[in-house]
């Protein structure tokens, strides 16, 4: 069997995917490197990796079925992963409800098996790679507003030049 690989996100609307991107670009002026795709961008709440083709199976057919509580994540800050070579947009904090989804998407995933990361959760959307400088710019652009009520389950297949997302599922929202 082949593996596929596999993450839960949170998916922007398009202006918002928008929005990112002029951060990417505005960023890119200063701090060179490659932005990412528009339709690429994303916050990772999950990343599964290589997954079993019937464990995926399984999983994108029990995500319809999650719900995700209805949240606000504030993007306010660049950071960098330094010896990535990535600047990213994130929140100054994790928001305590972004944290609880986290924290049990994992805790589900655990009955399949899965087991979370060692290092702690750090919501951000990647918007550079193969950034010039180790620092983050002093200086975001206003704020944006990220707010959501689903997650998406994303097959990840690297291609020449970068990787292609897609969809395989996605939870539904909690209704009022």
């Amino acid at each position: 069997m082949s593996a596929i690989r596999l993450f839960f996100a949170l998916w922007p609307s398009p202006a918002l995917a928008a929005s990112l991107a002029g951060w990417a670009e505005q960023a890119r002026l200063t701090w060179g490197g490659r932005p990412m795709r528009t339709e690429t961008l994303h916050l990772t709440l999950a990343f599964l990796g290589p997954v079993d083709a019937a464990l995926a199976d399984e999983l994108a057919a029990a995500t319809p079925e999650r719900r995700l509580p209805p949240g606000e994540v504030p993007l306010e800050r660049f950071g960098v992963f330094g010896r990535q070579r990535i600047l990213w947009a994130g929140p100054g904090e994790t928001p305590a409800g972004l944290q609880a989804a986290h924290d049990e998407l994992w805790q589900w995933l655990g009955g399949y098996g899965l087991a979370p990361p060692v290092q702690p959760f750090r919501p951000h959307v990647t918007l550079l790679r193969n950034i010039t400088h180790t620092h983050p710019p002093e200086e975001a652009p206003a704020p944006l507003a990220w707010r959501y009520d689903r997650m998406v389950l994303v097959a990840s297949e690297s291609l020449t030049g970068g990787s292609r997302y897609r969809i395989v599922a996605q939870s539904r929202p909690i209704e009022g």
